[in-house]
């Protein structure tokens, strides 16, 4: 599974990419944030600083892979909870 930034962006809208509900969506998200949340939650995320988001591919943000087998959504929930702790 294959996380983005842009997912729990609090400054993107739905239609740039963002996935989550505002009020869980956090500001400034990056890369080690989301690996550390993942990692708090017992996955094994594997970084990659060089992919660009489809949507916008002028911008290097780079992604989170994970192995997890269950609903996106409930796992992007689960990583914005995470990070606010």
């Amino acid at each position: 599974m294959i996380i983005w930034p842009a997912y729990i962006d609090k400054k993107k809208s739905r239609r740039e990419g963002r996935k989550v509900p505002k009020n869980l969506a956090i500001e400034n998200v990056k890369l080690k944030d989301i690996e550390k949340a993942l990692k708090k939650l017992g996955l094994q995320p594997r970084t990659y600083k060089t992919k660009k988001y489809p949507r916008q591919h002028w911008e290097m943000c780079g992604c989170v892979e994970v192995e997890y087998n269950g609903n996106k959504l409930k796992l992007l929930k689960e990583i914005c909870k995470a990070i606010k702790e």
